[in-house]
This record gives C-alpha cells, structure tokens and sequence, in this order.
C-alpha cells in the first residue's frame, strides 16, 4: 500500500462534555516503531481501541492498513495484532495449546499452525514452557507469550498497549530487543503506547507525547528537542584553564552560539546548532588549556518534563 500505514484525522472520542481523545491527527509510516507517550489517564488506550475499530469515534476518521478501522473493524483485526498490558489465556492449556487455538480462529490450518507456533514459541523464547500450563506462566512468560500469539496471524502492524508492565528489568531488555528484532528483520510497524521514557527512547523511530487526550507533539529526539528548547536546542560543556575574557568574546561571535555562561574554570555555550568542533578550535588558539568538551543532547526525559513545565506555566 502506498501512503501511511495508520492515519488518524481529526479524531475524537467525548464522553458527556469531557474529551477523552481530542481532535487528534496523527500518521505513522510503514516499517516504523512509534511511540505513544503520555501517562495513565492521556487517552492512549481510548486512541487503540479507536484503531482497532473496538470504538467509535465520536468524530474524525481513521484508518488502518488502508482501511477504515470504523466501517471495517473485521478486516482491520485480520492485519492487526494488539497485545494489551495484560493479556489473558486459558490456564488449563499449555502455552503451545493456547497459539494452536488462536491460529485455528484465525483459520490457518493444523498442521500449519503447529509449526508455527513452535517457531514463535522459539522466537520469543519460551520453547522450554511450550507444554507448560500458562496459569503457571510468570508475568515476563506470558507478556512473551503474547507477542508470539500477536504474531501467528501475521501481522502488518502490531499495537502495544504497556507491554512492560509488571516485568522485571530484564524481562523488559528482552522483550524490547525482540520487539526491535521484528521490526528490522521482518518490517513490521510497530505502535508501543507507555508512560515509561527510557524505553520509548530506547527502541522508538519517533515519539508522540500525548496529554489530556491530545497530542502536544511528535517527531524523533532532534525534532522534539527543537520544538522545545528553540535556540538552545545543544549546550556544550567545556572545562579549560586559562580562560580569557577575549575568549569570551570570540565564541560570542560564533555562528550559531546564543550564549555563554562562565563558571570558574568551566563554560556552558548554548547553540542552535552543533559547533562543538568550532568551539574547541576557537579554545585552543586562544591560548586556554581545553581538558573536557561535551555536547548536551536533550533526552526524552527533559524533553516529557519540559513540555509539563510549560503547560504548568501557562
């Protein structure tokens, strides 16, 4: 299909006067991992169900695959594998029992499915508890589960609702790289909802950050930080001796620099842009002694706080 994979207009989904989505437009590109962003309570569960075509919404449209999630829900779920916070099984079936009885509702053959279901199984890691009850299964084990049952059907695009939820540390590392693993090897789209940063800046292409049932903003790291920190999108940190007021002045005079603060022996230079090599150049000929240079790129957690620093402001 051409044109993007998911694409949501203007939506809104309002309960009585209260918008739990609000007029959200957003598009996601075939081969992406997205990253929903935005804590308990933005709106981020009500934005898949939406997708999934399991609500309507109360207006704009969406699509899915090049289908109306709205009109088609059937036909979205064919290519659409969604694995919630905490998705269910039935404990008296074994973990191969429980993906051999999803392949079979959605009509792939036996002998088929079995192969399948082992190779996933193996995939995710879980070839050791394949005939182990899942009421036995920790949470990690069947979050893994999950991901393998959302994959049985084959799915153009897989839509992660907290997968990480509950699991511990390393539990979350592997169930990060297999997603990131699926989405390089086989091309799949990935769309990860989570009010946890690092894993979203971890394996995400771009970001949105979703608050009170709208999208404040989107674009990878760069992008962010840009819209945020306008001119002083870098800060280089530079520690030397021997630095003169003429130095000063020099790196004022920088294409790029907005401001530099002095602290003893150490500077902050605030930049629009990376001059960092320029900086260091401009050091060195001064006569200064440059020990340490550094730039400051702005990661997602200043990035998700600055956005609510302002919104307390205003």
């Amino acid at each position: 299909m051409t044109g993007p994979i998911i694409e949501l207009k203007e939506i809104t989904k309002k309960y009585d006067n209260q918008y739990a989505v609000d007029h959200l437009s957003l598009t996601i590109q075939k081969g992406e991992i997205f990253g929903l962003l935005g804590p308990n309570g933005a709106g981020k569960s009500t934005t898949i169900l939406m997708m999934l075509g399991l609500s309507e919404p109360t207006s704009g449209s969406v699509s899915v695959c090049g289908i109306d999630s709205t009109r088609y829900p059937l036909e979205v779920k064919a290519r659409v594998g969604y694995l919630p916070d905490d998705l269910g099984f039935y404990h008296h079936m074994t973990g191969l029992e429980n993906l051999m009885y999803t392949a079979a509702l959605n009509g792939i053959p036996k002998q088929e499915a079995k192969e399948l279901a082992t190779q996933l199984l193996d995939r995710v890691g879980l070839n050791h508890a394949a005939d182990k009850k899942t009421g036995k299964y920790s949470r990690g084990m069947r979050q893994r589960l999950g991901l393998a049952d959302v994959l049985i059907k084959k799915p153009e695009v897989i839509i992660l609702d907290e997968p990480t939820l509950g699991i511990d540390p390393e539990g979350v590392r592997e169930l990060l790289k297999l997603i990131k693993e699926l989405n390089e090897q086989e091309n799949i789209t990935v769309l990860l909802s989570s009010h946890h940063l690092h894993q979203v800046q971890q394996i995400c292409d771009r970001v949105g950050i979703f608050v009170s049932g709208k999208l404040l903003a989107e674009g990878n790291l760069a992008r962010l930080a840009q819209q945020l920190f306008f001119e002083d999108t870098f800060v280089v940190n530079v520690t030397a001796e021997g630095i003169e007021q003429s130095l000063l002045e020099e790196l004022h005079k920088i294409n790029g620099v907005n401001r530099v603060e002095k602290l003893n022996t150490s500077l902050e230079i605030y930049c629009d842009r990376d001059v960092t090599s320029i900086i260091a150049e401009k050091i060195i000929q001064s006569g200064a002694r440059l020990s340490y240079i550094n730039k400051k790129d702005y990661g997602l957690d200043e990035i998700y706080h600055r956005y609510f620093e302002g919104r307390e402001a205003t």
